[in-house]
C-alpha cells in the first residue's frame, strides 16, 4: 500500500471515529463573515518519476523521484456567506530529489518549498454536524533553501500550478473543530542537472493530507 493510500486511510479513520464522538454536538452554524484558522498537521506527497534525458532528450534510464514530507502548515478562511468561503493555506516542506534508475538510487538535491494555495470552497451543509465541502483554486510552488548533493548541479523553476480539495469539519465544541482536508495539486518544473547537461520535466502533483484543530472567531 502507498503512502498517501495509508495516509488517506488514517485520516478517514479519524474522521469516522470523530463523528461518532462527537454525534450530540450542536454546532453554531457556518455563517457569513466568519473567520476560520486551522492548525494542521500536514503531508506532502509528491508523485513525481518522470524520466531523465540529455541536453538531445535521448534516454539515459533514469527518473526523477522527489521523497514525501511531514510539517505542520495553518490555513485561513473567510466565509463571503454561509456556503461560500476563500481559504488560504500556508507552510513549507522539504524535499529530497533522487536519480534513480537499474542500479542508480542517488540523491541529486535537496530543496525546500513554499507552496501557497488560495480556493474558493463550497460548504453544501453549513449548519451540520458533519459539514463537508469542496474547492478549487491556484497554487505557485517557489523552491528555495537549495542544497546539492553528491557532485549534482540541480535547478528547479518556480511556477503556477492548480489545486482541487476536499475536506470536512466536525465540532469539537462551540468554537473549536477538527478537520480534514484533502488537496490534490497539479504542478510541474522544468529541472535542469549540471548546466543542462540532463533534464527532466517533473510533474511533482502532490496530494496533500492534513488533520487539524479549526478555531472560528
Amino acid at each position: 500500500m502507498t503512502t498517501s493510500k495509508t495516509l488517506a486511510l488514517a485520516l478517514l479513520a479519524g474522521l469516522a471515529a470523530a463523528t461518532a464522538a462527537n454525534a450530540q454536538t450542536a454546532p453554531a452554524p457556518k455563517a457569513k463573515g466568519d473567520i476560520v484558522l486551522n492548525v494542521r498537521a500536514t503531508g506532502v506527497l509528491p508523485e513525481a518519476g518522470d524520466p531523465i534525458l540529455t541536453a538531445a532528450g535521448a534516454a539515459t534510464g533514469l527518473r526523477a523521484e522527489v521523497k514525501d514530507d511531514y510539517k505542520p502548515t495553518i490555513g485561513l478562511s473567510y466565509f463571503l456567506s454561509d456556503k461560500v468561503a476563500i481559504e488560504v493555506i500556508a507552510g513549507t516542506t522539504q524535499h529530497t530529489v533522487k536519480a534513480v534508475g537499474g542500479a542508480t538510487n542517488v540523491e541529486v538535491h535537496k530543496t525546500w518549498v513554499l507552496p501557497p494555495v488560495v480556493s474558493v470552497q463550497y460548504h453544501p451543509f453549513p449548519a451540520a454536524k458533519f459539514s463537508p465541502y469542496v474547492g478549487a483554486g491556484l497554487n505557485y510552488m517557489l523552491f528555495y533553501g537549495d542544497k546539492d548533493l553528491n557532485g549534482f548541479k540541480v535547478k528547479l523553476d518556480d511556477g503556477f500550478g492548480y489545486a482541487l480539495q476536499l475536506g470536512a469539519d466536525v465540532p469539537l465544541s462551540e468554537r473549536y473543530n477538527l478537520n480534514i482536508d484533502v488537496k490534490k495539486v497539479w504542478f510541474e518544473t522544468d529541472a535542469s542537472i549540471n548546466g543542462g547537461a540532463l533534464k527532466s520535466k517533473v510533474k511533482l502533483d502532490p496530494v496533500v493530507a492534513s488533520v487539524g484543530v479549526g478555531y472560528r472567531f
